[in-house]
């Protein structure tokens, strides 16, 4: 019988997802590292050792076996052209991945055919082409891409792009549909793992899901009077059932559920106009559902 062994789990040492993915490893209990120069922690409670990777490297270290699970983008990964099962979608770290142009320049993607396309993700780039039946000349930057066109190195570029305020400032377009809808994801290799550390494997990802659902939702609480419990829980049904108690004033009960942050105040306005009153919301820290 295979003994147990310490997970190993890669996470950004910088950029824009390293104090994101930090953070939610501490909401789900879990150490972290208390410098920026620390690149390896050994959180011994919960037999785990954590790496502070390059971001771009962690597919590569994923696709190798040296590490168990990673936290990266998913354009990071596909760029990497490493095959990985994502387990979780993190819900942070959301991008879209576009091509941008002088105004005119460019229609459609057929219109990329034999273009020079400046870009920090050349396997991405290369693949959305290929798939589309379209090839184009990669020329792969750093950074700053936005100014490619302009210093005359590409005919096109292809970015993360938030609000295309930068893409404007440079006298550039955003043209074509999205490449590809990025967020953070914990991956690990196909097929993959050892038996040794599944059960750390399986613990990581319930705490994980606890953390997403406690930031989605909120706890109701509010007092009905029992003749119009029916018609206030139609609005809180909760995820399984509201909790219902009864109160020392006599024909009212107190209701408890949990709802979708979003909807907290229409939620709130449609308990007060059935009868409700005293409605409080409360945050959710952790959960296991």
């Amino acid at each position: 019988m295979e003994s147990t062994r310490t997970l190993r789990i890669a996470l950004p040492n910088k950029g824009s997802l390293a104090d994101p993915a930090a953070t939610m490893l501490r909401e789900a209990g879990y150490a972290q590292r208390g410098s920026h120069r620390e690149l390896a922690i050994l959180d011994a409670p919960n037999q785990v050792e954590f790496f502070y990777l390059r971001p771009r490297d962690i597919a590569t270290y994923i696709g190798s076996g040296e590490i168990d699970l990673g936290v990266t983008g998913w354009d990071l990964l596909l760029d990497a052209g490493i095959e990985a099962e994502t387990l979780l979608k993190l819900g942070f770290g959301g991008s879209t991945f576009r091509y941008a142009a002088r105004p005119g320049a460019v229609k459609e993607l057929a219109d990329l055919d034999g273009l020079r396309i400046a870009t920090s993700f050349p396997g991405l780039v290369a693949a959305h082409l290929r798939e589309h039946g379209h090839a184009a000349t990669i020329i792969q930057l750093e950074g700053a891409v936005e100014s490619a066109i302009r210093l005359g190195v590409a005919d096109a570029i292809a970015d993360v792009v938030e609000t295309g305020s930068t893409l404007r400032a440079a006298g550039l377009e955003i043209v074509c549909d999205p490449i590809l809808e990025s967020e953070a994801v914990l991956v690990r290799r196909p097929g993959g793992g050892h038996d040794s550390v599944q059960h750390a494997v399986d613990l990581l990802l319930r705490r994980l899901q606890g953390v997403l659902v406690a930031r989605q939702y909120v706890m109701l609480a509010y007092d009905v009077p029992t003749a119009l419990l029916t018609e206030a829980t139609a609005h809180t049904p909760g995820i399984e059932s509201p909790t219902v108690s009864q109160l020392q004033r006599e024909g009212w009960v107190a209701v408890q559920a949990m709802i979708l942050r979003s909807d907290i105040h229409p939620i709130m306005d449609a308990l007060y106009e059935v009868g409700a009153r005293a409605i409080l919301v409360t945050d959710i820290h952790a959960c296991r559902l």
